[in-house]
């Protein structure tokens, strides 16, 4: 009997070893994926900024900037991408909308970023644009990778139609979250005009007949929590200038927009909140039952070991006790 429940605790120790690396390394990559109906938004704010004013074109303070952003996950455009692809793609739909202290709009830019589910790669596929241009990404956007390394990435600026690397500054801690603090610099750049302008009648098609440009520069920030690799805070020190051209009077430059733009508080903690959850998902995946999977094996693998060390172990022999003589 012994030997046979031995024989039991040895099986269960060998698959629950095996499990361990198997759940880690090979279920945790295909199981980890981003929903394709996800959806989200998200709202900055860039208080005291700077902002042009178009009836005088002449830059004014203002009180706050508001820039809301959405990403709507577009189910049925993943599922006809996912079969020439030959993997799991999410398509997100983006709008950037910007308004004014007054409410009014100052800016749109649509975006459709699509990509791998898995590894957040971009998916190249007919559709990736951004405000109507078509483009091809390199580099992530939006999302770093589930297990965040502490190293250099290249991320893409929508607003430049190009990508740079984003550099890894070191770890922090964030409302009680460790996370990695990425820095992007992206240089004075000519951008092009959005399509849909704030005063109606005026086209990029209208502006670029003025020879007047836009141009735009950035310090893009995230505190990105790694193993879920979601940005719980975003900052960007950004600058836009028209330059040149008969539309400035003259005039070099003016500014259409400058602030320090920053995630809304109730958005931060909305964040930090989300991302706690879903950190401890991964680490079930990752350490919690791998490990835990591990040390059950070697337990199994002991008692096993011992009992079958007992079932061999020989039996006292047993010495029967002279009878007395009597006479």
């Amino acid at each position: 009997m012994r030997r046979k429940t031995s024989l039991v605790l040895l099986a269960l120790a060998v698959f629950f070893a095996a499990l361990s690396p198997l759940l880690r390394w090979y279920a945790f990559p295909r199981l980890a994926k981003i929903p394709a109906n996800q959806y989200q938004d998200m709202v900055l704010e860039a208080k005291d900024a700077t902002l042009l004013d178009y009836g005088s074109m002449t830059a004014k303070k203002v009180s706050k900037i508001t820039i809301v952003q959405t990403l709507k996950g577009n189910v049925e455009a993943s599922e006809k991408i996912e079969k020439t692809a030959g993997k799991d793609v999410v398509v997100w739909d983006g709008l950037s909308y910007v308004v004014g202290p007054d409410g009014k709009m100052v800016s749109k830019i649509p975006e459709r970023y699509i990509f791998d589910a898995h590894t957040q790669d971009p998916v190249h596929a007919t559709g990736e644009m951004v405000d109507g241009d078509p483009v091809k990404r390199a580099g992530i956007e939006f999302k770093w990778p589930f297990l965040t390394e502490k190293r250099d990435y290249v991320y893409f600026d929508a607003q430049a139609r190009t990508s740079a690397p984003i550099h890894y500054m070191g770890t922090r801690n964030f409302r009680g979250l460790d996370v990695y603090y990425f820095e992007q610099t992206i240089p004075w750049t000519k951008v092009p005009f959005p399509k849909t302008m704030p005063v109606q009648g005026i086209t990029p098609a209208s502006l670029a007949k003025t020879g007047t440009t836009r141009w735009y520069t950035t310090v893009r920030k995230f505190w990105v929590e790694p193993l879920t690799g979601a940005p719980v805070y975003g900052e960007e020190l950004h600058k836009e200038e028209l330059r040149g051209g008969t539309l400035l009077g003259g005039r070099d430059k003016v500014t259409v927009f400058a602030g320090d733009v920053k995630m809304r508080e109730d958005y931060i903690r909305h964040t930090v909140d989300l991302v706690k959850s879903n950190r401890t998902l991964v680490l079930l995946m990752t350490s919690y039952l791998p490990w835990g999977f591990l040390v059950l094996g070697v337990l199994l693998l002991s008692l096993s070991l011992w009992l079958e060390a007992r079932g061999r172990r020989p039996a006292p022999t047993r010495v029967d006790e002279p009878e007395p003589v009597t006479a």
